[in-house]
């Protein structure tokens, strides 16, 4: 039953075929016999408690929200009150926060069954899950390969029927390449349409949370519960939130659908690109009009992204000195080796790198030559966007330039994992909307489709995705 979707499962529920506690109890069972190893902390006890809660309010029959009784994990970078909370970190090993995220919260009120935390890269920092500092996540497609990052753990869970949806942040493609990895649906929001109160920081004016799930329509589901303006978050949007479920209209007819030209050429796996082409036609098909766009800025968005989120996380990073929190070093004489040995020895290499680089980049000489250029080629990004959306709805381009890559290909080469995220970057510079979907197969791997859309348009977006789901079978392939 835990191959289900979450929409397939609540009309389950409602009619009584099935309990939450069934249910629960059939991931839990999952969870222990796999080798994919999604989890970092499995919340069992709360979470059949919870289970035979929701199962006592569906007796009631009174106001049964779609996630009533469903089992979902939350990336372990999302505060989880009373529950460690470690970023797959050895320098938050032993923290337990004090308080739930908001979008833990809304869950909880939601009803869902929190059935424990994912792996992640080490503070979010990574594109393969190799960076974690507890252990190695695989890819439930093929065990010798990384289900990507940072949400590798999420996307995993997902795949391998672990939870029926879970939770992600995505900061450069942290949602969407593992999305695209492991075969599932992954979307991130507009920037400040989703609180980020309770995520631990990694670049602030680009991290953003969203959901990771089997279908559209479960996306569109978790959307309408976590979205809105939440008055602790100075980052939140204060805008109306539509009914994202409305949104899910299988016709596309007229929609002025444009594919982006830099990210179907160099450095795009051949058969990556044949499987976008191929989706390409089935819109035409489908009664869209299709559009060649150019976004020169492109070519700089890797390198503008490692400036800035670098940047931003050794300011939030700052905080990790083993002085109110987390792990401190019992090997120093005094206030400054106490500093210097818990960031040596609870980072780990990449989070290391990240914020030399940051640290660098801000310093007094290079502030101007680094930083300050790197937000002005932000602006031209989110400019070509914005003439882009001139002439066309919604852009589409790969969610990744290759199928997931084998466990260690990439670790001695960080350059070479940087440019896996070579599609999803520009999207967070400009805070827009975007979703990864399966649209094929590359070497028995999943190949993911990227949707992208204009800021607080999310709408377009999930109806895009939704009619090409509705018209081919590939998601329906990758999870069964």
């Amino acid at each position: 039953m835990n191959k289900k979707t979450a929409h397939e499962l609540h009309s389950l529920l409602l009619n009584k075929k099935i309990s939450s506690l069934e249910l629960t109890q059939a991931v839990l069972t999952q969870i222990d016999k796999s080798k994919v190893q999604a989890y970092v902390t499995i919340t069992k006890e709360e979470a059949i408690k919870q289970a035979k809660a929701a199962d006592e309010k569906i007796k009631s029959n009174k106001d049964i929200a779609p996630l009533t009784g469903i089992p979902i994990a939350i990336k372990d970078n999302m505060c989880t009150k009373g529950t460690l909370t470690t970023c797959s970190s050895k320098i938050l090993a032993n923290y337990i926060p004090p308080y739930d995220a908001t979008i833990v919260t809304k869950l909880k009120q939601a009803g869902a069954v929190i059935i424990g935390k994912t792996n992640m890269d080490e503070f979010a920092m990574g594109s393969s899950t190799e960076n974690s500092g507890l252990h190695i996540t695989r890819n439930p497609h093929d065990p010798n390969r990384v289900p990507g990052g940072s949400s590798g753990g999420s996307a995993a869970a997902v795949a391998a029927h672990e939870c029926i949806m879970a939770t992600g942040s995505d900061t450069g493609g942290s949602i969407r390449q593992p999305a695209s990895f492991c075969g599932v649906v992954g979307f991130k929001p507009t920037y400040g349409r989703v609180s980020r109160y309770g995520l631990v920081a990694f670049a602030s004016s680009l991290d953003q949370i969203g959901p990771l799930t089997k279908d559209v329509t479960d996306t569109a589901i978790m959307m309408n519960i976590i979205a809105g303006h939440d008055p602790i978050d100075s980052t939140s949007a204060e805008l109306p939130v539509p009914d994202y479920q409305n949104a899910l209209v299988n016709n596309i007819k007229g929609t002025k659908i444009g594919y982006i030209k830099e990210l179907m050429g160099k450095g795009i796996d051949k058969e990556v690109k044949q499987a976008v082409e191929i989706a390409l036609k089935r819109f035409q098909e489908l009664g869209a009009k299709l559009i060649e766009i150019s976004l020169p800025s492109f070519e700089h968005a890797v390198a503008t992204y490692y400036l800035i989120a670098p940047a931003e996380a050794s300011s939030n990073l700052a905080r990790y000195d083993g002085v109110k929190f987390g792990h401190r070093s019992k090997e120093a004489k005094d206030l400054l080796t106490m500093y210097y040995n818990t960031r040596a020895e609870g980072f780990g290499n990449e989070v290391k790198r990240r914020i030399m680089i940051g640290t660098y980049a801000l310093s007094a000489g290079y502030y101007d030559a680094y930083y300050l250029k790197a937000l002005k080629v932000r602006t031209l990004i989110k400019q070509d966007f914005e003439k882009a959306f001139k002439k066309c709805d919604v852009l589409i381009s790969p969610a990744s330039p290759t199928v997931a890559f084998k466990i260690g290909e990439k670790c001695d080469d960080p350059l070479a994992m940087y440019l896996s995220d070579i599609a999803t970057i520009p999207i967070n510079l400009a805070g827009l909307p975007a979703i990864s979907l399966p649209c094929g197969f590359a070497d028995k791997m999943p190949i993911g489709l990227q949707i992208i859309g204009k800021a607080f348009d999310e709408e377009t977006v999930l109806k895009t995705a939704f009619t090409y789901e509705q018209n081919t079978e590939w998601h329906k392939k990758c999870i069964n």
